[in-house]
């Protein structure tokens, strides 16, 4: 395939008859996919884990237009192998040790292919009964799960007014919750203080709290003087500072500003800190602020009775977001939002034209989903989540979760058996955040900075492994999150004799 401009000259020959649903041939199709799949998966760990391509790769070397005729599926998926996969970094290896995983399983692909097979569009209750009330189901069961309060939980709903009750929604990712939740709690705000008085909101939260978290406040309309992300230290292991959000507020106030929203956070994306719900809650409390929960990645632990207690008082907060795509085996996107006042959600977010009205929803007996999101269309994505927590059970989901866990103390274990290295902060979860620190180099921080950062360049240059870094209280850190699905013991091991021989070769220079 060369970058070629179009080629027409053959406009003029049929096509022949064009039936895009042909059912055999997508039986047949989709069997070679799956197989294509399968071998992508089963020799994952031939290709360098972070892609090794320069930019504009891709775009030179395919043609500028779509092609006029048909291509064969053994012609795509040829270029799929040869031109795709080398631009692609394998989330899905199981020497990929950055960020935070991406999950992935048998039972949650079956549920995709059973979500886009169906193809269904429901963004009322009318226009797909079933999509709306498994999520509502499978909502429910991840809350139980959770030990949740029943204040977020659709059980003993009362049909007749639906919306008065608490209850969840799929979003697609965690950006979406936090804009939904916040644009609620604005418009309950100005309804106090008046449109006119916009200027005044103000939203905290920590420098630790998600990037995103930011870009929704903006959306949202709140200025960006008017958004507080709180320092934190090394002595509440980058927490959030009950005491110094309470001053923060107390300041906002006696300048005459309005408290609007706080969102806090298990398992911080940086060092996977953990904000203290319950004391924060007492702050907030006092000020008639909305809490928000971002628990994307560390909330999913929690169905493990040991990590159930990073949730203590959540019966406090007002919304809570968790995404099972992290570490609940259900691919990307799936955003599990529960929320103790829907109504305020269908209140700012809803929409009516006449050509979505319909009887079950004029009734309040039904939830329109459409109302509960930013947009109109979506997805029958309860199916995979429902098919991961039917196909595997709790028992299974937590022994993946305790896996992970076990496989991130191995690997602080080997960390600490190399007086060369240092940990920086409490391992909690799969992620270990640590740092090349040899006592007998005796160099300032900007000397060890620059070694970690060789350490990790070369270590990724090799392709066997990823990671990635962060900064934190001024110093410079490498992650290793364990969570991909395919990882075992041995990768760790062998990542870490990885990271030791590149620090040989530097501290040898």
């Amino acid at each position: 395939m060369g970058n070629v401009g179009p080629t027409f000259t053959d406009c003029s020959l049929p096509l022949g008859e064009f039936k895009p649903l042909d059912l055999e041939e997508f039986r047949s199709h989709a069997h070679q996919m799956v197989d294509f799949i399968a071998d992508y998966y089963k020799n994952i760990e031939s290709y360098p884990v972070l892609s090794q391509v320069q930019p504009g790769y891709l775009r030179s070397s395919l043609p500028r237009t779509a092609p006029y005729r048909p291509e064969s599926l053994e012609t795509i998926l040829d270029d799929i192998n040869k031109r795709v996969v080398p631009g692609m970094t394998h989330w899905l290896s199981p020497n990929f040790f950055a960020f935070f995983p991406a999950t992935v399983s048998t039972a949650a692909f079956l549920g995709e292919m059973l979500c886009t097979a169906f193809n269904c569009v429901g963004f009322n209750w009318l226009a797909s009964p079933a999509a709306t009330e498994l999520e509502m189901v499978v909502l429910d069961w991840l809350a139980a799960m959770l030990k949740l309060p029943k204040s977020f939980m659709f059980s003993g709903i009362n049909y007749i007014c639906v919306q008065r009750t608490g209850g969840g929604v799929l979003q697609g990712t965690t950006s979406e919750a936090i804009i939904c939740t916040l644009v609620a709690a604005r418009d309950r705000a100005l309804e106090i203080i008046g449109v006119e008085n916009m200027s005044k909101l103000v939203v905290y939260g920590s420098d630790q709290t998600h990037s995103t978290y930011t870009k929704a406040c903006k959306l949202a309309g709140i200025l960006p003087g008017n958004i507080r992300l709180i320092n934190t230290a090394v002595d509440t292991n980058f927490a959030l500072s009950p005491s110094v959000l309470r001053r923060t507020i107390e300041a906002d106030v006696a300048d005459g500003l309005t408290p609007l929203y706080v969102c806090l956070t298990v398992g911080t994306t940086s060092t996977t800190a953990v904000d203290p719900l319950s004391q924060l809650a007492d702050v907030a409390a006092d000020h008639g602020i909305w809490i928000h929960v971002d628990a994307a990645y560390g909330g999913s632990a929690c169905i493990c009775p040991e990590f159930r207690h990073y949730l203590d008082g959540i019966e406090r907060v007002d919304s809570l977001s968790l995404g099972p795509h992290k570490w609940l085996l259900s691919y990307l996107d799936c955003c599990c939002l529960w929320v103790k006042s829907p109504s305020l959600l269908v209140k700012a977010l809803s929409t009516n034209p006449e050509y979505l009205r319909n009887k079950p929803s004029e009734s309040y007996s039904v939830v329109d989903y459409k109302d509960w999101q930013i947009g109109t269309g979506r997805r029958f994505k309860s199916l995979r989540l429902w098919l991961v927590l039917r196909s595997y059970g709790v028992a299974n989901l937590q022994t993946h979760i305790r896996s992970d866990v076990r496989m991130a103390k191995m690997f602080e274990g080997l960390v600490r058996s190399d007086r060369r290295f240092e940990i920086i902060v409490p391992t909690r979860f799969s992620l270990v955040c640590f740092r090349l620190n040899p006592s007998f180099l005796r160099s300032g921080p900007k000397r060890i900075e620059l070694l970690n950062r060789k350490l990790l360049d070369w270590v990724n240059s090799t392709g066997r492994v990823y990671m990635t870094h962060t900064i934190v209280g001024g110093v410079y850190i490498m992650r290793f999150a364990v969570g991909a699905t395919l990882t075992e013991d041995r990768h760790v091991v062998a990542a870490w004799e990885l990271i030791k021989k590149g620090a040989d070769a530097l501290l040898k220079l």
